[in-house]
């Protein structure tokens, strides 16, 4: 009886150490995983406000933000508005609107631990809406010398042209290099195509809020803007790495015994 119960103690000593070693394993390897954090960065225009201080005929602001999905995604969205000025030869007029564009960013840089730098390529879809306001035009005529004055300028105060559109795909090359603790400094370039707009105006549609210049001959066009972001931190998950393929693939190789000389490249003689 003595024997069964010290026994008995024994095995659940050792099952409460075995329990106890596996539990601080457990534990160690949570706490020396490599957390990341997630979160929302806010990204502020600076390209804009910089182009107001240069060109007097336009002011603009944009607000974006991304969300980090997993390691190497991101959702990706921005919004904003412009208004700008064209002079043409014979006319000019002001072009006024809204924006948005949402889309989504991949990451192709890895990082060192601790580093939430990046290097994205992505995609957006934009819509947008505005106004357009004749400010002035020129009449034309062949017989300037009997008619200067037919070429003075008529300044008109038309009601705008309200409810027009447009939509478009972005093709974005970005980065963002991180300056202090959640603190961004990046970049981008767009190449846009457009997908359809409202043209049915007495003077070409030359300028799109969020799209930029518009040509006549082609739907593409193209922009680029500098950002100031900040990260809000809202969680943490470990991080992960990209799998790599092995130098030397071990899958369907045969393993060969060098103690059989059947399988070596010659055949030994007594």
């Amino acid at each position: 009886m003595l024997r069964s119960i010290t026994s008995l103690l024994f095995l659940l000593a050792s099952t409460f150490v075995i329990a106890q070693e596996t539990t601080d394993n457990s534990a160690l390897k949570d706490s020396t995983a490599q957390m990341e954090s997630y979160g929302i960065k806010i990204n502020l225009d600076l390209s804009k406000k910089l182009l107001e201080l240069k060109n007097k005929d336009y002011s603009g602001s944009e607000l974006g933000a991304d969300f980090r999905l997993n390691q190497w995604w991101y959702l990706a969205a921005e919004l904003g508005k412009e208004t700008k000025t064209i002079v043409e030869d014979t006319y000019n007029y002001t072009s006024s609107g809204s924006y948005f564009k949402v889309g989504g960013d991949y990451n192709n840089y890895e990082n060192w631990y601790g580093m939430y730098s990046m290097i994205t390529f992505g995609m957006r879809f934009a819509h947008a809406s505005y106004a357009q306001t004749l400010n002035d035009f020129n009449f034309y005529n062949t017989d300037r010398y009997w008619n200067s004055e037919s070429f003075d300028p008529s300044r008109l105060n038309l009601n705008p042209i309200e409810g027009l559109s447009a939509s478009w795909l972005e093709l974005v090359l970005g980065i963002k290099t991180e300056l202090f603790a959640n603190i961004y400094l990046g970049g981008s370039v767009r190449i846009g195509m457009l997908l359809a707009h409202d043209n049915s105006l007495n003077y070409p549609n030359n300028w799109i809020p969020g799209f930029n210049n518009v040509t006549e001959d082609s739907k593409f066009g193209a922009s680029y803007n500098y950002t100031l972001s900040y990260l809000i931190p809202l969680f943490e998950k470990p991080r992960k790495y990209k799998k790599e393929k092995e130098f030397f693939p071990t899958d369907g190789v045969e393993e060969v015994d060098l103690n059989n000389n059947n399988n070596r490249g010659f055949n030994t003689r007594n």
